[in-house]
């Protein structure tokens, strides 16, 4: 059995202990840790430029006071050097004896890595050419009591890094200069704006009316008004009524909110400018736009002028010249492979959605069903600026309509590299069509569209006075720092994004006011709580005094304890009484067993022994996992870490295959994230577990509980990786046809992780860790579980080992789930005799450029010539899994033009439900039948 390694480990709450007893000393001392006055009179890229051309060896007489962060310390005796950081860059200090008083000396000796000081003295380079300050003097402006993550792995846990935004600019120097650019843009767009003849105002955030954009709002309680008011989502309405009183060009930037999701280029509070300019139109809006983006990429991005092409996660974007325009439904005919416009039936356009997995509403007319086209399948085709014109009237409340054909409107939405930047009209102006409009609104919100605009009596009240023709706009700035900073993510130009909020406790509390984690010292420290964090902490002490009363029962009564003998019934019945009733707290309200876990070590190398054997593992499972599944992904887990282990391992297959059965071993009881491995640790030190062994399990739960032990490893790197993409791969399993991982290509999975609608529970951020923990690309870590998943299949997959016996037992609760479509009423014989079925042959098989449905098919039909037929079934099949079958096609329905190739026919296919998710099988025949063979 593996015990503690003989290593010092360092812990983050003895090191803050260390660094308080040392202010609290140089407070004994006299010396004010934080003192008031600082004296700066130069920054280190300063001096670097300006002592450029000083020889090596070459002292100075020049005097400088600089201050900054301790970034690094090294040196003994009487030469100390010390890395400086300030705002500009990084300085070194060369620190002599006999060149500085006792008092600094005697303070240099004590710095701390992350301490911010101020240094004075003159400017020299070292022998070795290193540009250096010579201090005279050392003042501690700041004691950091907390150190900085260390330098060589630095700060890459993205949580942190997004919710401590301070210590990533601390770790991260190119962080603050995103931020640079972030501000330096801001006042780029307003001398633009207000070069243009633009005038910035300022609107309420508060409004009494959602309006301005389809979006759902927050809501706030205005407690003077007795009334709930909505966090703007737009500023539209506000400005355009200052249009109306006289003020003919205004733009104002500011948050607005949408209580919406979360992903790449979403945040619930974000950052626009609107503006809106009389006796303007859309093609005003257009040269405004080019120029303000130009402008932007020259003077953020050092693009020269009639050449402004910056570069974009690995895309080169062309920003010069005047942009192309077209118009939507030219988008999403291309992307469905006919031509689509509001002319098309309803029924096809609805048809045509549920061809793509968008499944159309009842209240949606011909212009939503070919919004949708377009939104969900062709705006990430344009990478080019593409101004996206000629909306439908039915997604455009706000937009006049179009003078040719009233059934659309005068709008564009600017589309750079898949993404939407920004939107304008035509601004409407008719009193009476506006209206209108606001009335079809509130009879969509009728119909359930919890994003549709209510009836803004007093807008409409103001138009009534006479608007001037004119043209408005809103940018996505925060989208557009992403563009011009190449940053792939919207929190990555946010300071501060949108996080689930921190789980502080009392003990934490307790520690930063005195410096202690016990629970008396917590207990003083209540009147800190809000009443909800009270409550919360509450209810948390109440389930500790809970475990605290049933940890007293003795050790042979049920709740203590699980009978070797008992049957399984016994056993869940026993494992209901021990929920609370695990382990004894220790002083910071952590059992001894969780404790002993946490502190438990081993190194690469060494010989682990579980200290239960594989059979006593698999009956605890079973005791506390009674979900088939649970128990099944827990035997996955384990397949895949022994696979693994002959790798990386193999003096310890066996207790990495434990670490991976165990795994989830409490999570079917307790369901707690920050419950989750802690139990586990409790019942496995019940059992005589090795410590380590839930030390291990442990770490693969660290990024929902911070108080755990995070993948150090290789083994614990291992396991992070494989939890969730296994479940990933289980899922894209389900949707294959023969319902394995055997013939499931790489490809295909890949297509599944990017489809973030997939499988919505697999974290792909955790996909992400694990794969950055082992040192992997995403694809590298899905290709290399994925081998493995094929490689353990015989044991991980029933479907594809052949027991007939357990694989009908797994698939009875899908059929429980089962849909399928009911018959159709009768057709004659002669109708049905039309239809020409005929076997053909798979010659070739491709995948649709710019369509994300659509394999195009050349076949065999026994004609001699080749026959083509395109079939949305991308979903379901990689193209090259289907050369050299045998599938049924009718024959004789007439040609259909799709993404400009001719499909002659189409391919019978069977679909059915099983818990609300669609299956589809190809219909194949085997391949001894000769193609061109008829089928009655």
């Amino acid at each position: 059995m593996a015990q503690a390694s003989n290593a010092p480990e360092v812990d983050i709450n003895d090191v803050r202990a260390v660094r308080r007893a040392k202010r609290q000393a140089l407070i004994d001392a006299g010396v004010n840790p934080y003192p008031i006055a600082s004296k700066v009179t130069a920054h280190a890229k300063d001096l670097e430029e300006k002592y450029a051309d000083l020889e090596a060896g070459a002292d100075t007489q020049d005097e400088y006071s600089l201050a900054g962060r301790v970034r690094a310390i090294r040196g003994q005796g009487k030469l100390m050097f010390v890395v400086l950081e300030d705002v500009s860059g990084k300085i070194q200090l060369f620190c002599r004896v006999n060149d500085m008083d006792e008092k600094s000396w005697e303070l240099l000796r004590q710095l701390d890595m992350g301490d911010i000081i101020q240094a004075e003295g003159p400017v020299v380079r070292t022998r070795r050419g290193e540009l250096s300050l010579a201090p005279r003097s050392i003042v501690l402006l700041s004691k950091s009591m907390r150190p900085l993550p260390e330098k060589f792995h630095g700060l890459t846990d993205r949580e942190i890094r997004y919710r401590q935004r301070y210590l990533d600019m601390i770790m991260n120097s190119e962080v603050r200069e995103v931020f640079r650019k972030r501000s330096r843009i801001v006042s780029l767009i307003r001398s633009y704006m207000e070069a243009d003849g633009y005038i910035e105002v300022e609107t309420p955030i508060m409004h009494s009316i959602l309006g301005g954009a389809n979006a759902k709002p927050f809501v706030t309680h205005f407690n003077a008004l007795d009334r709930d008011f909505y966090l703007r989502i737009a500023t539209e309405l506000p400005l355009k009524r200052l249009i109306v009183g006289g003020m003919e060009r205004v733009f104002e930037i500011g948050r607005q909110f949408r209580n919406e999701g979360m992903d790449l280029t979403h945040n619930p509070e974000f950052t626009s400018m609107e503006a809106y300019c009389a006796y303007s139109d859309l093609d005003g809006m257009k040269r405004l736009t080019e120029g303000l983006f130009q402008y932007i990429a020259r003077e953020a991005c050092g693009c020269e002028p009639g050449h402004e092409v910056i570069m974009f996660q690995g895309q080169e974007i062309d920003m010069s010249g005047t942009w192309d325009s077209r118009p939507l439904s030219e988008i999403a005919s291309e992307v469905v492979g006919e031509h689509v416009d509001m002319d098309t039936p309803v029924e096809h356009l609805r048809e045509l959605c549920r061809a793509h997995n968008i499944e159309p509403q009842d209240n949606w007319g011909p212009g939503k069903l070919l919004f949708e086209l377009y939104d969900e399948l062709g705006e990430e085709t344009l990478v080019r600026p593409t101004f996206v014109c000629d909306y439908p009237e039915e997604v455009s409340p706000l937009s006049k309509r179009k003078d040719d054909d009233p059934r659309l409107t005068d709008r564009f939405e600017l589309v750079i590299a898949g993404h939407e930047y920004a939107n304008a009209f035509s601004e409407l102006n008719d009193p009476v069509d506006q209206a209108g409009r606001f009335a079809e609104q509130v009879a969509a919100k009728g119909f359930g569209d919890d994003e549709a605009m209510g009836y803004d009596y007093d807008y409409v009240r103001a138009l009534e006075y006479g608007m001037p023709p004119a043209g408005g706009i809103g940018y996505g700035i925060d989208r557009m720092m992403m563009l011009f900073c190449d940053q792939p993510s919207i929190r990555d130009v946010l300071l501060f994004p949108q996080m689930k909020p921190e789980t502080v406790t009392r003990q934490d509390i307790a520690e930063q006011v005195g410096g202690a984690r016990t629970d008396n010292a917590a207990a003083d420290v209540d009147s800190l709580f809000s009443d909800a964090e009270k409550g919360a902490t509450a209810e948390v002490e109440a389930q500790r005094q809970a475990e605290d009363v049933a940890a007293q029962e003795p050790a042979d009564s049920p709740a203590a304890a699980v009978a070797p003998s008992a049957d399984a019934g016994q056993k869940a019945d026993a494992a209901d009484e021990k929920d609370g009733a695990l382990g004894a707290q220790d002083g910071a309200g952590m059992s001894d067993a969780v404790r002993a876990a946490i502190d438990a070590t081993a190194q690469e190398g060494d010989a682990l022994d579980a200290g239960i054997s594989r059979e006593k593992a698999y009956e605890l499972l079973t005791t506390y996992n009674k979900d088939p599944f649970h128990v099944s992904h827990g035997e996955t887990l384990e397949g895949l870490m022994r696979h693994f282990a002959q790798k990386y391992d193999p003096a310890n297959v066996e207790f990495w295959g434990l670490v991976g059965l165990l795994h989830d071993l409490d999570w079917e009881r307790w369901q707690d994230d920050q419950l989750h491995t802690t139990k586990t640790a409790e019942l496995l030190a019940e059992a005589g577990a090795n410590p380590y062994l839930a030390h291990a399990i442990m770490t693969h739960n660290s990024d929902m509980n911070r108080d755990l032990p995070k993948p150090q490893l290789k083994m614990e790197k291992v396991l992070f990786e494989c939890d969730e993409v296994s479940g990933l791969i289980q899922a894209a399993a389900k949707m294959r046809p023969s319902g394995s991982v055997l013939d499931m290509p790489l490809k295909s999975l890949k297509k599944k992780f990017k489809d973030k609608r997939f499988a919505a529970g697999c974290d792909r951020d955790v996909m992400r860790l694990g794969a950055e923990y082992n040192g992997l690309e995403v694809a590298d870590a899905l290709n290399e579980v994925l081998e493995a998943m094929k490689a353990i299949a015989p044991v991980g997959d029933i479907y594809a080992r052949g027991d007939e016996d357990e694989a009908e037992q797994a698939a009875e609760p899908a059929k429980k789930g089962l849909t399928i479509e009911p018959v159709a009423e009768g057709v004659t014989f002669d109708v049905f005799s039309q239809s020409d079925m005929r076997v053909v042959h798979v010659k070739e098989c491709v995948a649709v450029p710019k369509s994300k449905k659509l394999l195009q098919f050349t076949l065999d039909d026994g004609s001699g010539r080749d026959r083509t037929i395109l079939s949305g079934i991308h979903d379901y099949y990689e193209p090259e899994d289907l050369v050299g079958k045998n599938v049924v096609a009718i024959v004789n329905i007439p040609p259909r033009k799709m993404m400009g190739v001719e499909s002659c026919g189409m391919l019978l296919s069977a679909i059915h439900e099983v818990d609300g998710q669609e299956r589809l099988n190809l219909l194949m025949v085997d391949d001894a039948i000769p193609a061109g063979s008829k089928l009655y």
